[in-house]
C-alpha cells in the first residue's frame, strides 16, 4: 500500500511540474507580445506555481533524506550484528556483477 501512495505522489509531482512549465511558457508568450495587466497576471500565476513546486520539492527532499538515513542506520546495525553474513552477501553480489560484466 505504501508503494501505491509513493506512485500517486510521484504522479502528482510530475503533474505539478507540467503545470509550472505550462505557466512559464505562457509567461514567455505573453511577455513577448503584450505588456501591462495581462503580463502581471500571468507572471503572478507563474510565481505562485514555482512557489508551490519549491515547497513540494522541499518536503519530498526532506522525506527522502529521512528514509535514506533510516535505511543507512538499519544497514549499519545489520552489518555490525552480522559481519560474516554481510561479507557473504557482498561477495555474492560481486560475483554476480563480475559474471554479468564478463558476458559482454
Amino acid at each position: 500500500m505504501k508503494k501505491l501512495s509513493d506512485e500517486v505522489t510521484k504522479e502528482q509531482l510530475i503533474a505539478d511540474f507540467m503545470v509550472v512549465l505550462a505557466d512559464a511558457e505562457a509567461l514567455l508568450k505573453v511577455s513577448a507580445n503584450q505588456g501591462g495587466e495581462k503580463l502581471a497576471e500571468v507572471r503572478a500565476k507563474a510565481e505562485e506555481s514555482f512557489r508551490m513546486m519549491k515547497a513540494k520539492m522541499s518536503g519530498t527532499q526532506d522525506l527522502l533524506l529521512a528514509k535514506t538515513k533510516t535505511a543507512t542506520d538499519a544497514t549499519d546495525a545489520y552489518v555490525h550484528d552480522n559481519p560474516w553474513s554481510a561479507i557473504g552477501v557482498s561477495a555474492g553480489i560481486g560475483l554476480l556483477i563480475g559474471l554479468l560484466i564478463g558476458r559482454r
